[in-house]
């Protein structure tokens, strides 16, 4: 069996830079073969939930938005920040109902917590999947200017496949849920 205990060793912290969403935090630190060096972490204030929603005929929704930090236009499952203290389900019908306007009559834990670039940040995620769907009008917040897509899970799958879809959280949860479907539907 490996030793799973921390080979690291933390020295000291700052705190390099903080805002409402994250802060940055520079270690001084020994690492494993017992050098000094630094470490930089990311600390993510809230948790990441998406949610793949499906109606009766197999079709999900995406959200369009350029993505500042990549420079360019995505389409993902809708997704958002879930602070401490907000149930994920909760969470994942608010986000929801945000950026598509969706409300689900039903919703389900589609995959447990995940680590988005556990290198350098603390981030965590948790997958939904959303059923018996009504329509209704989007809330985006004043950052987001979303465009909405309904089309064929096949079709979102395919994109999650090829690379057109590039957000982790998105590929990750498209892959599961349309996994999951095809699981229910051989039985």
């Amino acid at each position: 069996m490996p030793d799973k205990s921390n080979p690291w060793r933390t020295l000291r912290s700052r705190i390099g830079y903080e805002n409402p969403w994250i802060r940055v935090r520079e270690d001084d630190v020994l690492n494993p073969a017992g050098r000094p060096g630094l470490y930089g972490v990311v600390e993510y204030k809230n948790r990441a939930v998406g949610v793949v929603p499906i109606d009766d005929e197999d079709h999900t929704w995406l959200v369009g938005q350029y993505r500042y930090t990549q420079g360019t236009y995505e389409w993902e499952i809708p997704e958002g920040g879930c602070p401490e203290g907000e149930d994920l389900m909760d969470c994942a019908r608010r986000e929801l109902l945000e950026e598509t306007g969706l409300t689900a009559g039903r919703i389900e834990p589609l995959l447990g917590e995940l680590q988005l670039s556990n290198s350098v940040t603390n981030e965590r995620a948790w997958l939904f999947i959303a059923r018996e769907l009504t329509q209704g009008a989007a809330e985006p917040e004043e950052t987001e200017q979303l465009a909405v897509w309904r089309l064929p899970l096949a079709e979102a799958v395919a994109m999650a496949s090829d690379g057109r879809i590039r957000d982790g959280l998105s590929v990750i949860g498209l892959l599961r849920a349309a996994a999951l479907l095809a699981a229910g539907s051989e039985e």
